[in-house]
């Protein structure tokens, strides 16, 4: 019986929508295994092909050439599944970066200053050149019922973000995650993106009239979050470190606790409007930090993340990313200039705040480029945008373009600072670009 009749026929509509999302999640690893081996062949890191792949499989390309056929592989009964399994796959994933973050390694309180200093450098020269460019463009880009104040915000505020999830692929492909340069990053970026979700959640409360203390609401509840998890938690899971430690037995009772953590901390940052992903991180920087406890996480669970629920994420992101909204050469102009401003801002700014603080040129100059990264954290800010009025297609698309250029300069850039040789001698676990090493092998922690 052909499928389609068979899918007529069923009365189980539960069998029914099985038969629909598995079909879409096979065709989304198939695109993101070539894609991912095709990144490596010309020396990017896997996951901008994983987020190439993700865009192309949308109407960008898939949608456009066959639209009958990108309908049938993701019918729209298909997409809350995806985005559910994105979902949980992005949060788990950040939970694993931050499990196996050595931040008690290092020097400590100077780290966390040279981390703070890399985190407002990221932030504001990109946020105030971005607010300048939408303050200028408003009249041509903006809908007409935002005010230029907002739209300036909006665009400094997108601009600001740098990808935390791909910066830590990044930086786990390599073997640089437990590096001097690698921790500072990771540190510094993760305030960045909690930073814009602040940010976000106030442009939101302006633009829906909600008020500022829905946004004050949101700010506070995520730092007392953040307290009670580097707490409280902390020193109730210590015990389940210890046990693990002493027995060398990573069991199904500590899995359970662990998950139930994670994914009840992506819960609530979503619940009061930052994005699962940060509560997923700080749920990681809560776990138990000894060595046997932190391996046993990764070995179990970073393949099954990487290899089938980050895809999947990617594909839900560039299912809702049109890049047809730049029509002609009369937009030119006015993306030239957004994207300068947002290279300029982090690339430059995050390079001299690090020479600033002590690192060589080389060194700033590899954290700027990395620091420029924007990947998929920016679609999810601009995609909310968009879903509130806040900004229109066309500017949707350029700020799409942003982020897959930036983001393919990012390893270049790296590269030209630092050159393989003095990478290694930075960090001895750091990996060739075109390394083909397993997802958990790129992720392992190492004590």
């Amino acid at each position: 019986m052909p499928p389609t009749t068979f899918l007529a026929a069923t009365t189980d509509k539960n069998l029914e929508l099985v038969l629909r999302v598995l079909p879409a999640i096979v065709v989304i690893l198939a695109a993101s295994a070539v894609c991912g081996r095709l990144a490596l062949w010309v020396k990017q890191p896997r996951v901008l092909g994983e987020m190439v792949a993700g865009v192309l499989l949308g109407p960008t390309l898939f949608g456009a050439l066959l639209p009958d056929a990108q309908r049938a592989v993701f019918p729209p009964e298909a997409k809350p599944v995806l985005y559910v399994l994105s979902t949980i796959g992005l949060t788990l994933f950040m939970f694993l970066v931050g499990a196996g973050l050595d931040h008690g390694g290092g020097n400590g309180r100077k780290d966390t200053r040279n981390a703070a200093v890399l985190a407002v450098s990221g932030i504001v020269p990109s946020l105030l050149l971005g607010a300048a460019c939408g303050y200028l463009l408003h009249d041509r880009l903006s809908r007409p019922d935002v005010t230029p104040f907002e739209f300036a915000l909006f665009v400094g505020g997108a601009l600001s973000i740098t990808a935390f999830p791909m910066l830590a692929r990044i930086l786990y492909e390599r073997g640089l995650e437990n590096s001097r340069l690698g921790r500072m990053t990771l540190l510094g970026a993760s305030v960045d993106d909690a930073a814009a979700w602040c940010f976000l959640a106030v442009l939101s409360a302006m633009h829906t009239g909600a008020g500022a203390l829905h946004a004050l609401r949101t700010i506070g509840l995520t730092a007392v979050f953040v307290l009670v998890m580097l707490t409280v938690v902390s020193r109730l899971l210590r015990p389940a470190g210890a046990r693990v430690e002493r027995t060398g037995r990573f069991g199904f009772d500590q899995m359970y606790v662990v998950v139930g953590v994670v994914l009840l901390a992506g819960w609530f940052t979503d619940y009061i409007g930052i994005y699962s992903v940060f509560g997923g991180f700080v749920a990681g920087l809560a776990m138990p930090r000894n060595p046997a406890f932190r391996q046993a996480l990764h070995s179990r669970m970073m393949d099954i993340v990487c290899v089938l629920l980050l895809p999947i994420f990617f594909a839900f992101s560039g299912l809702n990313t049109e890049l047809g909204g730049i029509a002609g050469w009369g937009m030119a102009g006015a993306f030239l200039l957004i994207l300068a401003a947002g290279f300029t801002g982090k690339y430059v700014g995050c390079a001299l705040a690090m020479r600033g603080t002590g690192f060589s040129w080389r060194e700033s100059w590899a954290v700027g480029g990395l620091m420029n990264a924007r990947g998929l954290m920016i679609l999810i800010f601009i995609n909310i945008g968009l879903a509130q009025g806040m900004i229109t297609k066309e500017v949707f698309s350029m700020l799409v373009l942003v982020a897959v250029l930036t983001t393919a300069g990012a390893v270049p850039l790296y590269r030209w600072a630092l050159p393989e040789h003095l990478e290694r001698r930075m960090s001895p676990t750091a990996q060739p670009v075109a390394d083909s090493a397993s997802p958990a092998e790129a992720g392992r922690v190492h004590a």
